[in-house]
């Protein structure tokens, strides 16, 4: 069984003089989820935002912005259209989009170019790629900014392949739970204070978001074997805290490989597993951000086990 993991992202900020996004009713954001092929499953929320688990992957929606991941085949571009064109384009400040290589990318319903040409018929703005085409690599859009933010952004992303493991077996088996999941990564330690909202899918697939005041945290688990896919993201502020979250996940989940993206965040690498630094990228999106690629695989080499086709 396949199922595309990889994640298109949007992080949409609206101009101070639009009124509140949380203000949309709930019909409204299903009709966005709904533009992406995908659906609301529950939602939380608290005094700051409104957290979102969709049947692939999650919506989180503030007063000023929202920020939507979307797997498998979702068509993430049509959500974004269509919210522009609800708001108008004079409510939106700033749009950031997206996506990942897939692993297989002729499944998907558009490639980046594609959507990219859709985006520029809204949004004026700059496009790259970073890394080796025949490796994985990532494409971001980022619109011209229409009104200095009030705040800069500020988010880390860290996207892990091939887990392996008792843990990954566990994500694999019969046996597993949501209750089960949080247990084994120990989500309640690594984000003390967090509300949480999880989901199970069939047969196998895990969601959580969670919140606490204005921050998030969001986990999204494709643990196929061929072509298993983790990735974590959140706001909060590493250097904060006595230990690193990412580095605990990434010992737990044992990955070959794994990248961090860092949204006017620096990389901080205390307590990973043995690595090597494949690569890396400083880009200046515009005068006030910066977005940090990073990639790494483990230090050991990976023992290959031929596939029968």
């Amino acid at each position: 069984m396949f199922f595309e993991g990889s994640e298109k992202r949007v992080e949409v900020l609206v101009s101070p003089t639009t009124r509140s996004l949380r203000l949309l009713d709930e019909q409204f954001w299903s009709d966005v989820v709904a533009c992406a092929d995908a659906e609301v499953l529950s939602k939380m929320g608290n005094e700051c935002c409104d957290a979102y688990l969709l049947s692939e992957s999650c919506l989180f929606v503030w007063d000023d912005k929202f920020l939507m991941l979307t797997c498998g085949t979702t068509t993430l571009v049509d959500a974004v259209i269509f919210f522009v064109d609800k708001l108008g384009e004079s409510a939106i400040a700033s749009v950031s989009y997206q996506r990942k290589s897939e692993y297989l990318s002729h499944l998907q319903t558009s490639s980046f170019e594609e959507d990219l040409s859709r985006l520029r018929t809204k949004l004026s703005g700059s496009a790259y790629r970073v890394g080796h085409l025949d490796t994985h690599h990532h494409y971001i859009f980022t619109s011209d900014p229409q009104t200095q933010p009030l705040k800069v952004k500020s988010n880390s992303e860290l996207l892990m392949y091939h887990i392996k493991g008792e843990v990954a077996d566990y994500l694999r088996s019969d046996a597993q739970s949501c209750e089960g999941i949080r247990e084994l990564l120990a989500l309640e330690h690594l984000f003390p204070d967090f509300c949480f909202d999880d989901h199970l899918f069939t047969p196998f697939g895990y969601s959580i978001n969670g919140l606490w005041e204005d921050k998030y945290m969001t986990i999204h688990i494709t643990p196929q074997e061929q072509s298993s896919y983790v990735s974590i993201e959140t706001n909060l502020h590493f250097e904060l805290y006595p230990f690193n979250i990412f580095s605990a996940l990434l010992n737990k989940l044992n990955p070959q490989s794994w990248d961090v993206i860092g949204f006017n965040r620096q990389v901080i690498t205390d307590g990973f597993p043995p690595f090597v630094s494949v690569a890396s990228c400083a880009l200046p999106i515009n005068n006030n951000e910066t977005v940090q690629f990073n990639q790494y695989q483990q230090l050991n080499s990976e023992l290959l086990q031929p596939e029968l086709l």
